[in-house]
């Protein structure tokens, strides 16, 4: 039986089984998100990731989308026609920004995209819309199209991780994030690489990999004032105890209402890490 989880972890993590590393069927990946509900970490995992073309396989109502779209801005409203025609809720639109050498100009036209949908009825005006920045430093094109989209009160994307070396962002980059992101009051969401809740090499790919406890204990530190500096080694601690010690000592309730959440290809190994740091107790 499902349980209620503390509003701390409730809807966490979004089920992105079917993206690399995990690669799971869609109709493997779809059955294990409804097999899920009967758990008592159901309430753990908000929505089921896809990409935009893959929306008509699911095709299922008891399943709430988080769908990445693929196309760039005039691909939105084909995205929500697909899912509104499956018959699916749609918990949630991911979108990158495709255009270098124009950021701000690419966030605006993804803003003109979404206000069009919201006019036509085919967006509800609660469902959020996250914008996938460059993992890269933080430029003035970078922040130019930040303020584009806290101006538009759109969410960010961060990606932390990926299947090379070079996808994985240095903790000062991921500490500049943040900082950006709070700065204009923005949410965001991560993806890629934050499977485990503390920051560890993995041994097989030898890849340093952020840890999802390492980036919420980070955000509380950057929402109450924290240096950039001091958070990037917030986000380099390794040592678990260390690192629950502190985040015991934080507000992370408060700053999930920043950092709201993980695209995980995995949920078990999340959870594992969380039952074992006594963060999630189960009944």
């Amino acid at each position: 039986m499902s349980t209620q989880l503390p509003a701390m972890w409730t809807g966490f993590f979004d089920d992105a089984a079917v993206f690399p590393p995990g690669n799971a069927d869609l109709p493997d990946a779809v059955a294990a998100f409804r097999a899920r509900r009967d758990e008592w970490y159901a309430d753990l995992v908000a929505s089921l990731v896809v990409t935009d073309e893959r929306v008509p396989a699911v095709a299922d109502a008891e399943v709430p989308l988080s769908i990445v779209v693929t196309g760039g801005a005039g691909a939105l409203a084909g995205a929500l026609r697909l899912a509104a025609r499956a018959g699916n809720r749609v918990a949630g639109l991911e979108i990158a920004l495709r255009d270098l050498d124009d950021l701000a100009g690419n966030a605006r036209r993804v803003v003109a995209a979404v206000d069009a949908a919201r006019i036509e009825g085919d967006l509800d005006d609660e469902t959020p819309v996250f914008v996938e920045l460059p993992a890269a430093d933080v430029t003035y094109g970078w922040e130019a199209a930040a303020d584009e989209v806290a101006a538009a009160e759109l969410r960010l994307k961060f990606r932390t991780g990926g299947t090379e070396a070079h996808q994985f962002p240095s903790a000062g980059q991921v500490a500049a994030w943040i900082d950006a992101a709070l700065d204009r009051e923005l949410a965001f969401k991560c993806t890629a690489g934050l499977h485990d809740a503390v920051r560890h090499r993995d041994p097989e790919t030898g890849f340093e990999h952020h840890g999802f406890l390492n980036v919420l204990a980070a955000t509380a530190e950057a929402d109450s004032g924290l240096g950039a500096a001091d958070v990037a080694e917030t986000l380099e601690l390794t040592d678990e105890a260390e690192l629950l010690g502190l985040a015991r000592e934080l507000d992370l309730t408060k700053a999930r209402r920043w950092f709201t959440g993980v695209g995980s290809c995995s949920i078990l190994e999340p959870l594992a890490d969380l039952t074992h740091l006594g963060l999630l107790e189960k009944p």
